[in-house]
């Protein structure tokens, strides 16, 4: 079996694939910053910061394949940014290179393309449009993951995930909504397909609403077991709750959008 490592083991995605993931790769190494609170001892943890090259070349070694969610994971400070989810993205990619790793998975995010308005349907191959330096810091990890598939042969696949959880809380989630055992899946493609090279995949379950072409990931034998639309009046009913946002509503990346908002508020049309 291969020998996994699976950053960002103490956040919210990682604390749930810490859970789902053991029985597929028995021989997982986790790391973060911080010890996940209720790490069990048959776990193995190797704690790192990604803003220092020599800690991730340390837990990189003897890994075949990454899953890569460490980094900050909202908006937040530039330097914040710079330092987890750029230099920590860069030192990850780089780390992986000097150790031999073939595979790596990295979490990217919707947030990359925030700034699509909902009714323009796009495919993996758009333009990237970020909605925060969170954002940009996603299209990094994107365009650095491409440089070390083509230049050093890695084979890399960056998902772009939508909202993960148990089940989409809101008229926006009901479109970007992953649940959790789809991920899962994803990974496994990322891991595992004998067909990667570079690829980008949206982290999504199957949403009829959604506002992305995932044709690729079907292609590569994606099928996803979670349906948005069986939380549709659990969705309507937390959407009646929030407060009336033109830019969160208008845009694809929601309140990413809004928050720090100054441009054009003419190019924003009333949703409904």
């Amino acid at each position: 079996m291969p020998r996994i490592l699976m950053t960002g083991a103490s956040g919210e995605i990682g604390t749930r694939l810490r859970q789902l993931l053991p029985p597929i790769y028995p021989d997982l190494v986790l790391s973060d910053v911080k010890t996940p609170a209720d790490l069990d001892a048959s776990e193995t943890f190797k704690p790192a910061d990604l803003a220092d090259l020599a800690q991730v070349e340390s837990i990189c070694e003897g890994i075949d394949g990454i899953l890569h969610f460490g980094g900050f994971s909202i908006e937040g400070p530039w330097d914040t940014i710079l330092q987890s989810n750029i230099i920590g993205c860069y030192n990850l990619f780089e780390a992986a290179r000097r150790k031999g790793v073939q595979r790596v998975v990295f979490a990217s995010s919707n947030h990359a393309v925030g700034f699509y308005p909902r009714h323009h349907r796009i495919g993996a191959d758009v333009t990237v449009r970020p909605d925060s330096r969170y954002g940009v810091s996603k299209a990094f990890g994107e365009a650095i993951g491409s440089l070390y598939a083509d230049k050093h042969g890695i084979g890399v696949t960056c998902l772009r995930i939508g909202n993960f959880g148990d089940k989409p809380l809101d008229h926006r989630r009901l479109s970007i909504w992953l649940k959790p055992e789809d991920l899962v899946q994803l990974c496994r493609i990322g891991l595992d397909h004998p067909d990667i090279h570079f690829e980008i995949l949206y982290g999504a379950s199957y949403n009829e609403r959604a506002w992305w072409d995932n044709h690729r990931a079907y292609d590569l034998g994606y099928r996803p077991t979670g349906r948005a639309e069986d939380f549709r009046d659990q969705a309507f009913a937390g959407q009646a709750k929030l407060k009336s946002d033109p830019v969160r509503q208008f845009y694809q990346g929601g309140a990413f959008c809004s928050l720090e908002f100054s441009g054009d508020m003419s190019r924003i049309v009333k949703w409904k």
